[in-house]
């Protein structure tokens, strides 16, 4: 009987143990197969796990719930039977633009008018000539040779219409938020504000030696937000690795890029020995699931970038080594100093440039900086990643008082429902909130932790206090331990922009203002 049970474990699973499995978050969220999936008429879906009585406590969620890789056997099994006919599928296009429509509907939003794009002129009373003589007519932005094809295609187009309407109503997420500054309101890209900010900057940083007054006017300035075009060297200011006086700059580049690239001859082939090849294994796998559904990562020379940066840092600090969650902090870093040569060369969207179109010399300099940054940012949150990462066993602890004492409902919603801190703030002060919010913000709350004198390692308790404290009401409608948890995983961030992080930074700065320098109201 056990011999059966084995064998029809593996044949009914396939996810085996070791397959790279998407990592959900902000940047890309689950896909929900209610949407995702095609039923037969007048079936309803099954889902496996999904009991009557919800499980109201951990101790229950575990006794209810099955091994985590049967999840979805069952479904899969049901729609792989499933015929799918051309006539009830639409294409993705007309399919996105009809969730994009949904989504405006609910949320009350008008259609955007995107300037660069160009809508070809459309003649509606005259039908169009084909090479071929033949008389066609264009329905949904397709040929069709007769009416009644354009009839068939306008049917389907309709059944699938009212398939989808017969779903759960809930907002439609973009797998991909763009990594490109915007704000959710839709605001344009350059206000008069903006403007004379960006001309600040540029004061600044134009300055012969910037010493430190005019250094902590530039940090001043950049907590609110650093303009796109000046933030490569902003962020290489204030991180430290460039220096203040202008006229060393140049010549500090070429020597630490150097120094970089002889780490990478002096122990960049050692990647393959015995003592180290586990930690670039670890690496090599962990490199495809840094945001997985953002075209930037998953080109083959960005990810070898990434397994030099992250391998040699590892050797060159052997009290901590590789740590998964380290491979996130790189790529705020990369896509700053890259959009500083794709503003310039094509103006185009970050997430979809071809690096291996930039001179060499340009890609070796990306890279070169990017390291040396993300080692000043982990020098001062090394403690995250050493040995039983005591650093991040403290930070949620000290999350776990501040909660206590600024939102008393919800420390106790959590301990009615044995939530515990670390089974969601972990992942939070291990990537440092960047499996929680769109790419595009990590960027900006990086402005803000940069311009901060402990922004990494002190302030972002406060973020992580009033994030948690955004979401009062979702948490406090949630009365048992699965939702509770699952909300925490996957809070409906992908949608935000810079409003939102500027209104979370102001909430996390009156929280630090009232807690960090009073002991006795921070502690029971």
């Amino acid at each position: 009987m056990a011999t059966d049970n084995r064998i029809n474990f593996w044949r009914r699973n396939t996810k085996v143990p070791g397959s790279v499995q998407p990592v959900y978050g902000a940047q890309h969220p689950p896909l929900d197969p209610r949407l995702r999936r095609t039923y037969p008429k007048d079936t309803k879906p099954k889902f496996n796990n999904l009991k009557s009585k919800k499980a109201c406590s951990f101790h229950e969620f575990a006794c209810s719930t099955n091994d985590a890789w049967d999840i979805d056997d069952e479904e899969d099994d049901n729609f792989c039977g499933t015929p799918f006919s051309a006539s009830f599928t639409p294409s993705g296009q007309d399919l996105t633009s009809v969730h994009n429509q949904q989504l405006r509907h609910q949320t009350g939003e008008t259609e955007p008018v995107l300037p660069h794009i160009l809508t070809p002129p459309r003649d509606e009373g005259h039908n169009s000539q084909r090479d071929d003589g033949s008389e066609c007519e264009r329905v949904n932005g397709k040929f069709v040779k007769s009416s009644s094809d354009a009839d068939l295609n306008t049917t389907s187009v309709r059944s699938s219409l009212q398939k989808q309407q017969s779903l759960p109503v809930r907002p439609i997420i973009p797998l991909v938020a763009r990594i490109s500054d915007q704000n959710a309101s839709g605001a344009p890209p350059m206000t008069v504000r903006e403007k004379s900010r960006l001309d600040k900057f540029k004061q600044l940083l134009a300055s012969p030696n910037t010493d430190l007054a005019i250094t902590e006017e530039l940090r001043k300035h950049s907590w609110s937000g650093i303009p796109r075009e000046v933030r490569p060297i902003t962020w290489r200011l204030l991180s430290g690795y460039l220096p203040a006086n202008k006229e060393r700059r140049e010549l500090v580049l070429k020597r630490k890029r150097e120094e970089y690239f002889g780490f990478i001859e002096q122990y960049y082939h050692s990647r393959t020995d015995e003592h180290y090849k586990d930690t670039y294994r670890q690496i090599h796998i962990d490199i495809p699931r840094t945001n997985p559904l953002i075209p930037l990562f998953q080109q083959p020379a960005v990810q070898e970038v990434f397994e030099r940066i992250l391998f040699i840092w590892a050797i060159r600090h052997p009290a901590s080594g590789y740590v998964q969650g380290i491979n996130d902090l790189v790529t705020p870093f990369f896509v700053v100093f890259l959009s500083e040569f794709v503003i310039l060369i094509l103006a185009e969207d970050v997430e979809n440039f071809d690096v291996a179109a930039l001179p060499l010399e340009t890609q070796r300099n990306i890279e070169a900086d990017s390291f040396w940054c993300m080692s000043k940012l982990l020098d001062g949150i090394q403690d995250n990643y050493t040995f039983a990462q005591p650093g991040i066993q403290n930070k949620v602890k000290a999350l776990e008082e501040l909660v206590s004492r600024i939102d008393v409902d919800i420390h106790n919603h959590f301990k009615k429902y044995e939530v515990e801190y670390l089974q969601f703030a972990f992942r939070w002060m291990n990537n440092l909130l960047m499996r929680e919010l769109p790419l595009r913000c990590t960027i900006r709350l990086w402005d803000t932790y940069q311009a901060e004198a402990e922004g990494f390692s002190h302030f972002h308790l406060y973020v992580c206090a009033a994030f948690l404290i955004e979401w009062r009401k979702e948490i406090l409608c949630m009365v048992d331990f699965q939702s509770l948890l699952m909300l925490l995983q996957n809070l409906p961030t992908i949608h935000w922009g810079n409003e939102e992080v500027g209104l979370l930074l102001a909430e996390a700065y009156r929280l630090k203002y009232m807690f960090a320098d009073a002991p006795n109201h921070y502690k029971r």
